[in-house]
């Protein structure tokens, strides 16, 4: 017994640093993990450490003195300072660095570029046909870091939760009922809250409407009980790994279904070359945030309200294989024909319900502009590439900042549009503080043309006026129309620091117009005839491009 007593001792002290690891790494329990084999190599330490250690020095201390008699240590004597154990242990670490060694060479680029090209297939597209025009409430105005700000001021107005609770980052942004949104959930503020108030979990998330700016604290009947912000087993990297060990996980990432039900979305990693190269995305775990209840779904599978499966970090990547390697690897080294990549920066538009990340593709060798740009669904990973040489979009920033360079504007990156059927940069410009103040328009090929205005209509107006002056609005945008009837009744409203007018006509539509149109629009009158140019797709509140006065009688 006290021989034995020892030796357990040492392995439970092993095992309770070896769990302690794996409490904290939670690498998955697969051996085309990179983190598993990270992991067990430091176990192997741990094991080492606690258990070998006297035989280790021991045998130093015999093969230092053996060397100042310039004697070298036979198999023999290694075995008996070392100890079987430790040899056994030693050996598991020289065949971890062979094999790891072999499945890096596997998966080099230089034997795999056609596979590596081929994580991402890219079919060409019709911008004009593929994306429509989106109507002025549905073009998102505030990107991520405005959203935080909306948050956070939202949040300090909640007396009742703003001591407890603070925002999660996360901020994914979703549609929701076909509307860009962000959403976010509370986390607990730090471990004596999360004390008090982990018992009835988190009371709700935040949802940023991106058209509006308008931020909604979203209050659920039962609280969120499994997120990022939880200490032990409803931590949900740890719930997740403990129900699904094997699983690689990429990302992790907070939404919401169509009925305003909490999720978190959990895409799990495949290899598609060699051992552990060639990174996407096999299937996807979905948790209830405030039950737990989980389910795992191949892509194809995959409930259609989730928007972002595929890791846009990931896309990104795979769009660089594909346009590096697209005439073989050698060309991408010496020559670089044909070879792209994909611009600094990128953003989301939102197509058919579904999000897709747009990304401009430059030349390797470029000046400053783009050859076209690429559309990926996030949910789907359908890749369309659009053939439209212009400006690439920190090009496109600065010259709207050009436009209003005495107010020291700064544009957010843009998003990719479809307006008057060419495709149009928009931004929004914010001030030193954040705040939005203006919006701009430009498009994608002649980026000297830039609209800009205080709100989104204006903004749009003005472009379309200035594309008409160069020329390149060859055919009327979108729906387009031009009727011309009686005026019922005219009322007047100040929107954003501008008159506009809003004109019921006997037809039953109303129609809107800015007192930048024309300067007859303070003298119309009830019974007065009209004729107008109109575009836009909703029949209640559309925007006048143009505005012929026929004065009664």
């Amino acid at each position: 017994m006290k021989k034995a007593f020892p030796i357990l001792l040492r392995a439970v002290i092993s095992a309770v640093i070896i769990f302690l690891m794996f409490w904290f790494a939670l690498p998955a329990i697969n051996l085309r993990s990179s983190g598993f084999w990270t992991f067990l190599f430091w176990s192997l330490i741990v094991i080492v450490a606690v258990n070998f250690t006297g035989g280790l020095i021991s045998f130093f201390k015999n093969l230092k003195s053996e060397r100042n008699i310039r004697f070298v240590p036979s198999v023999r004597n290694i075995i008996k300072s070392l100890g079987i154990p430790t040899l056994v242990i030693l050996g598991v670490f020289a065949l971890m660095i062979v094999f790891s060694g072999i499945f890096n060479v596997v998966g080099l680029e230089i034997f795999n570029a056609t596979r590596y090209k081929d994580l991402i297939t890219i079919q060409d597209g019709n911008f004009t046909e593929e994306v429509a025009e989106l109507s002025m409430s549905q073009i998102p105005v505030v990107d991520r870091d405005s959203s935080m700000a909306l948050g956070k001021r939202k949040l300090g107005e909640m007396s009742d939760l703003v001591s407890q609770f603070e925002i999660a980052s996360d901020y994914t942004q979703i549609n929701y009922n076909d509307s860009p949104v962000r959403v976010t959930p509370l986390r607990y503020g730090d471990a004596v809250k999360w004390l008090y108030n982990q018992s009835e979990g988190i009371p709700g998330y935040l949802r940023v409407d991106m058209t509006t700016q308008e931020v909604s604290l979203v209050r659920l009947e039962e609280g969120i009980r499994y997120s990022e912000s939880e200490y032990f087993m409803r931590n949900i990297h740890r719930y997740l790994r403990f129900q699904y060990p094997t699983k690689i996980f990429a990302d992790v990432s907070f939404e919401i279904d169509d009925d305003g039900a909490p999720y978190w979305v959990a895409s799990t990693v495949e290899y598609r070359i060699g051992f552990w190269s060639g990174r996407d995305i096999g299937g996807v775990v979905l948790v209830d945030a405030v039950t737990g209840e989980s389910a795992y779904y191949d892509v194809e599978d995959a409930p259609t309200w989730i928007d972002q499966v595929y890791d846009s970090d990931m896309i990104l990547q795979q769009l660089v294989y594909n346009g590096k390697y697209r005439s073989g690897f050698w060309n991408s080294i010496f020559g670089q024909k044909g070879v792209l990549t994909p611009t600094e920066g990128y953003n989301y538009i939102a197509i058919d319900d579904d999000v897709w990340l747009y990304t401009g593709m430059t030349s390797v060798v470029s000046d400053e502009s783009n050859v076209g740009f690429v559309l990926v669904n996030l949910r789907t990973k359908e890749t369309r590439y659009y053939a439209v040489p212009g400006a690439e979009e920190y090009s496109a920033m600065d010259s709207a900042e050009g436009q209003v360079q005495h107010l020291s504007y700064e544009a957010t990156f843009p998003i990719l549009l479809n307006v008057g059927n060419r495709p149009t940069y928009f931004m929004s410009l914010k001030d030193s503080a954040g705040l939005v103040k203006m919006y701009a328009f430009v498009d994608v090929q002649q980026y000297q043309i830039v609209g800009t205005g205080t709100s989104v209509d204006l903004a749009r107006e003005d472009y379309l006026k200035k594309l008409a002056a160069d020329g390149q609005l060859d055919q009327p945008s979108g729906d387009t129309v031009e009727k011309t009837a009686v005026v019922l009744s005219v009322a007047t409203a100040v929107v954003d620091g501008n008159s506009m007018y809003y004109i019921m006509l006997d037809d039953g539509s109303v129609i809107s117009a800015s007192i930048s149109l024309s300067a007859d629009l303070p003298f119309l009158v009830p019974g007065d005839t009209v004729t107008v140019t109109l575009s836009g797709s909703q029949a209640t509140s559309l925007s006048v491009t143009k505005v012929n006065f026929y004065p009664e009688g």
